[in-house]
């Protein structure tokens, strides 16, 4: 993500480094001067003295001076010398002089000899080197075995345009004939490749990133890929997993498979048996409402793991403390990792957890697992694209009644970059984002973990919308898995995000203050007047959204500069699907009014029954049939906004998503909705909340 440059403190501007060079060099000048002067003129401090206080002298008196003391003492200096020392003195100086003329003599000669032995030695005839043919002969070994290793021009030391040279080689006849009725066999290139232990051991520890996707097809796929985790942990020693279930109905089937799966775990990692072996522990939690631990202390015994799994409930509050257990399965086990085991959390659920929990221990979690050293693996499902609810499809056994379940299932980041309304009210699709939930894929890269994602369509999923995308397309859209207040603080700073954003929440459905108006009514009753009453309320909401989507619309097209500014490829994305998507939406919105308007003026009749179904409102839908030439201008704008987004990111859930605003239609129309008969129940069981 980009940032914002560094705001430099200049210096004063009377700073200068180099402003005192010209005082500097005379300085030096004058240093050096003086060492001139004292040099030359050595004068003994009583010398100076007198100088200084005499008075000048004129200058011929002065040499008159000196030629008289010269002819006073000029002719006695030698004789007064030899006259004032004894004999034994002369004596010793005599014998002096005589040793340093003997040593003269002496160093000449020694020093000649030398220099003529050096000339001598230099004009020697050297004799020749031996032949190199003889040098390399006898370090040539025989060769078995034939190999790209010995072949190499860097296994003989040769490289650059020496090893150039040397591969120009003479082939001898006999050994192409040789080859020629030899069977060769080249094994694989595995001189100097490290066995499995060494690759791990070489894998660096400390603040390593973990994979936020990895694409799985089935269980069966994610259950291969967690074994070699752990085949690559126990390689470096004893490991504690710990397995984390979410108590959610909708994960009963998906308990059963792991526990079915958990025996097939320790085989493939060569512990039978039921108690034979204490490298691998295990530890088995749960989360719902409340957190549950179901082993008292980690085991091997393959009998207590199933037990547990077993044993875990199913919750029917639908609040899922999702973070909060994380950190409370780990805290609660570490314990038991001494002398070097190692931990590993594995998670498993297919929502994204309670937002208020997850906001609040996220974090904490993290730092849990970090601190312990903990990696953190997730079982999970794809996110909703830029929303954070999915809805499961779940008939009443008792009452037959169909319920749509709210979960919680996105969004793919820390806060949604999407429009939360479909144009008339806030969505129920299941769109794929092609990530997964932000919480599940940060734990995972944060404690170098991985987050699988299981894309498969789930049963009684509503208005599932998967796709998938082009892996490569996908790399630059990937979202910030950076803390939420370090999102948040990159958000703030560039102002298209924080435009984007503030459109998503003035037209957000779960805004309060918004919720009155962004949600247009889209079941409307069989009785005429309750149909007018209804339909009138509406139409003036209508006039109201269509005055926000405008505004919006305006807002984005004055911050226009600011999408060509923006340096990620993602919030580029983001603001032309949602530029298009509110123009198609104002459309719709347009002829929303106008279909309530002929059905006022002109109703419509249905048949009251169809087969055991009775019929039971009136359904807005969309279609591809206009009423109004207002929305015109909007619809032929619209479509080319959005095939520009589906062509400027192709293989992307941008891309889809605009597609199906194009494909869906701009026209609205009344449709007759036909609900199978329920059941009277005096005390029907609760609809659970997954």
């Amino acid at each position: 993500m980009a940032t914002d440059d560094a705001t430099l403190t200049p210096h004063d501007d009377d700073y200068d480094p180099l402003g005192n060079l010209e005082e500097l060099e005379e300085l030096e000048a004058v240093d050096d001067a003086d060492a001139t002067f004292v040099a030359a003129s050595p004068v003994s401090g009583d010398e100076a003295l007198e100088a200084t206080d005499a008075e000048p002298l004129d200058d011929d008196d002065e040499e008159e001076e000196e030629e008289s003391y010269r002819e006073r003492r000029g002719g006695f200096r030698i004789r007064n010398f030899f006259m004032s020392m004894g004999a034994f003195s002369v004596s010793v100086i005599f014998h002096v002089v005589l040793l340093v003329i003997l040593g003269l003599l002496i160093f000449e000669d020694t020093a000649k000899n030398a220099i003529n032995t050096i000339v001598a030695s230099a004009m020697e005839d050297r004799p020749e080197d031996a032949p190199v043919e003889i040098e390399l002969n006898e370090k040539i070994e025989q060769v078995d075995e034939q190999t790209m290793a010995v072949f190499s021009p860097a296994a003989m030391g040769a490289s650059g345009p020496a090893a150039a040279a040397a591969g120009e080689i003479t082939f001898d006849q006999t050994l192409v004939e040789t080859a020629e009725n030899t069977a060769i066999v080249v094994n694989a290139p595995t001189i100097g490749i490290p066995d499995t232990k060494g690759l791990i051991e070489a894998v660096p520890e400390g603040d390593v990133k973990g994979d936020p996707r990895a694409i799985v097809e089935n269980y069966s796929q994610a259950f291969d890929a967690i074994t070699q985790e752990l085949v690559w942990m126990l390689d470096k020693g004893p490991v504690l997993v710990m397995w984390c279930f979410d108590q959610s109905e909708s994960m009963k089937d998906d308990q059963r498979e792991i526990r079915e799966r958990i025996s097939n775990v320790y085989n493939q990692l060569g512990i039978v048996g039921t108690n034979n072996s204490d490298a691998l522990l295990t530890s088995i939690t749960s989360y719902g409402k409340k957190y549950a631990v179901h082993t008292a202390k980690p085991t091997s015994n393959r009998e207590e793991i199933v037990n547990a799994i077993d044993a875990v409930p199913i919750d029917a509050s639908g609040e899922e403390m999702m973070c909060q257990a994380v950190g409370a399965t780990i805290s609660g086990n570490r314990r038991y990792a001494t002398r070097g085991r190692q931990m590993a959390l594995i998670l498993v659920t297919d929502e994204s957890g309670n937002r208020e929990n997850n906001d609040r221990f996220l974090e904490a979690a993290i730092a849990e697992a970090k601190s312990s050293n903990c990696k953190i693996y997730v079982l999970g499902r794809e996110a909703v694209f830029g929303y954070p609810y999915a809805h499961i499809r779940w008939q009443h056994p008792q009452t037959k009644r169909v319920h749509w379940l709210r979960i919680d299932r996105g969004p793919e980041t820390g806060f949604p970059e999407q429009l939360q309304t479909n144009g008339f009210r806030r969505r129920h699709d299941a769109f794929s984002s092609g990530f997964g939930p932000y919480e599940q894929t940060r734990m995972a890269r944060e404690t170098n973990g991985v987050f699988f994602m299981l894309p498969s369509v789930e049963t009684n999923l509503v208005s599932a919308q998967k796709h998938r995308y082009d892996m490569e397309a996908m790399r630059p859209f990937r979202p910030d898995l950076s803390a939420r207040i370090e999102v948040l603080a990159a958000r703030d700073k560039h102002p298209l995000r924080t435009l984007i954003w503030t459109v998503i929440n003035d037209l957000s459905p779960y805004n309060p203050a918004a919720q009155k108006i962004v949600e247009l009514q889209v079941d409307f009753p069989l009785t005429a007047p309750e149909f007018l009453r209804a339909a009138r309320t509406n139409q003036q909401k209508a006039i109201i959204l269509l005055d926000y989507m405008a505004k919006a619309q305006k807002a984005l097209e004055k911050g226009k500069h600011l999408r060509d500014q923006e340096p990620d490829p993602r919030w580029q994305a983001n603001y032309d699907l949602i530029y298009g998507q509110l123009i198609a939406y104002q459309a719709r919105i347009y002829e929303y009014g106008a279909a309530l308007e002929d059905f006022i003026k002109k109703p419509k009749t249905a048949p009251a029954t169809k087969g055991t179904a009775r019929l039971t409102h009136w359904d807005i839908a969309v279609t591809k049939t206009i009423r109004t030439t207002e929305s015109e201008p909007y619809i032929q704008k619209a479509a080319e906004l959005l095939a520009a987004t589906s062509k400027e990111f192709p293989g992307t859930p941008w891309a889809a998503r605009a597609d199906y605003e194009r494909n869906r239609g701009y026209g609205v129309d009344l449709r007759p909705d036909y609900h199978a008969p329920t059941v009277n129940v005096s005390n029907p069981i609760p609809v659970p909340k997954l």
